[in-house]
């Protein structure tokens, strides 16, 4: 079994999402309040290490022109410093809308604003893992 952990790097939280593989699905799993990259980088790899992960997918927001804005040089800082704090194999996945998505989803689930607030940085994590997923099939 192949644990698969995503993350939605954001100035102030990070999402956190996981699937179990084969056959598993993007499952939102908690969200992380940020405190910057010497506290966050150790919680992250605590928490790899305990859901015994094989693989960080890590969301790249690119600019709607493909450019890497700021949000996207944050991501990779909290990519970059994971894989060398775990030795994790860590790739990005263009992140483009997955909030947007996420917030659908959890208004179609009938959740309130509070409700979609506390969920929604993981829902978004769940998206860019299953987004991930897909393109390994294909």
């Amino acid at each position: 079994m192949t644990c698969i952990i995503a993350l939605d790097v954001g100035t102030k939280t990070i999402g956190i999402a996981r699937a179990t593989m084969p056959g598993g699905l993007p499952t939102p799993h908690s969200t992380l309040r940020r405190k910057g990259l010497k506290t966050d980088v150790p919680k992250l790899a605590h928490l790899m290490k305990a859901l015994s992960a094989d693989l960080v997918v890590v969301g790249l927001p690119y600019e709607l022109d493909d450019a890497e804005g700021r949000a996207a040089r944050l991501a990779r800082q909290v990519g970059e410093a994971l894989q060398a704090a775990t030795n994790l194999r860590v790739v990005y996945q263009d992140e483009r809308y997955s909030t947007v998505v996420a917030e659908e989803r959890l208004k179609a689930a009938g959740l309130d604003g509070y409700q979609r607030k506390q969920r929604i940085d993981q829902a978004a994590a769940a998206i860019i893992l299953g987004d991930f997923l897909a393109t390994q099939k294909s």
